[in-house]
């Protein structure tokens, strides 16, 4: 399976890289984005099976993302990692069709719990 990971912190996609790693997802094929436009792009020609995306980035947020990638047919799994975590973000994503929500920080046990009925 393709997971993209989709965040503007370098240091955070290594974080997240490396949770997926611990968490046993390690032997995927681990694609990453440094924005939102460079998201929607990507997820659009590499046909991800599952896009890790942060909230918060330049040129396109992550739920701009999502609508997006929506509104074109897209119905790829999409989930966001990010730091920040409202009851209005998590209504906004579970409307636009999110999968899940996770809140940094996080473990490899958060990973495991929730992406392991995903990836298998």
């Amino acid at each position: 399976m393709k997971i993209l990971i989709a965040d503007d912190s370098r240091v955070m996609r290594q974080i997240v890289v490396r949770t997926l790693r611990q968490a046993g997802f390690g032997d995927h094929d681990l694609i990453e984005a440094a924005n939102g436009k460079e998201a929607f792009d990507m997820t659009t020609a590499e046909k991800p099976d599952l896009v890790l995306s942060d909230w918060n980035m330049p040129e396109m947020t992550g739920i701009e993302v999502l609508r997006a990638l929506r509104a074109a047919g897209n119905d790829v799994k999409f989930g966001f990692v990010t730091s920040e975590c409202t009851p209005e973000m998590m209504e906004q994503a579970d409307a636009a069709g999110s999968m899940f929500f996770i809140v940094k920080p996080f473990s490899a046990e958060r990973f495991d719990e929730v992406f392991a009925p995903i990836l298998g």
